[in-house]
């Protein structure tokens, strides 16, 4: 169950990197405290430690590497989600591209699986999706087959298989973590200004996401036309 903060109702996800190398942890580190939601508690640079520092801190997400010094990264994921009283995620984010590496991570319960190199925006939108994967599991009173055929895409595709054509799953990402992070519904154009985009491709993607649900879409009357705002759902 993610943690929540003590002045708003967003939920907190705590997150431990996994790298050997420093400088690469770091840089994840940077990324993930970017997306608003996210905290890093900790960082590893073994699987001793990561193991260690999974007990002690008892974070929501481990971004972990498979190439570590000591214990290899497959076998750190399987100790990690082998137990009943595990209940902590984990998206493994490696160099390592054999077919054979990607098969075992998923037989041993990695949520995703991402090969380096990749962009900031790629990694911040794999965590965007993790929380509206997680959010939407927590507000499930009950799941019919659609729901749950749903929640199981949401992150393994980013949902670029619900995207018409012409979007990309990058500036979906980009657009949900500029609403999300903002707290207060915003017109088009004040969702293009925060997100580097133009306002018509803020609008096309705004316009996908409330479809689909993903957003709110009220209106704001003056003396001309109605203004559409879009909010992330609290």
């Amino acid at each position: 169950m993610p943690r929540t903060q003590s002045a708003s109702t967003a939920p907190v996800f705590r997150v431990v990197v996994v790298d050997d190398d420093f400088r690469v942890a770091a840089l994840h580190r940077a990324v993930v405290e970017h997306v608003s939601g996210f905290e890093v508690v900790a960082e590893a640079h073994s699987g001793a430690e990561a193991l260690q520092l999974v007990h002690d801190v008892e974070p929501d997400l481990v971004l972990l590497d498979l190439y570590l010094p000591d214990i290899p990264g497959l076998e750190v994921l399987r100790r990690l989600t082998g137990s009943a009283d595990d209940t902590v995620d984990v998206i493994v984010i490696t160099a390592a591209r054999d077919a054979a590496s990607v098969q075992e991570a998923v037989r041993r319960g990695a949520l995703y699986y991402l090969v380096k190199p990749f962009s900031s925006h790629v990694l911040m939108e794999r965590l965007t999706m993790y929380a509206s994967m997680k959010q939407r599991i927590e507000a499930l009173a009950e799941a019919d087959q659609e729901e749950v055929d749903t929640i199981y895409s949401i992150l393994r595709t980013g949902g670029s298989r619900q995207l018409p054509k012409g979007h990309s799953p990058q500036t979906l990402g980009l657009i949900v973590e500029t609403l999300r992070s903002a707290g207060e519904a915003l017109t088009a154009e004040e969702v293009a200004s925060r997100a580097g985009v133009s306002r018509p491709t803020a609008h096309r993607y705004l316009s996908h996401l409330a479809r689909i649900g993903r957003i709110r879409l009220e209106f704001r009357y003056g003396s001309g036309r109605p203004e559409h705002l879009y909010e992330w759902p609290s």
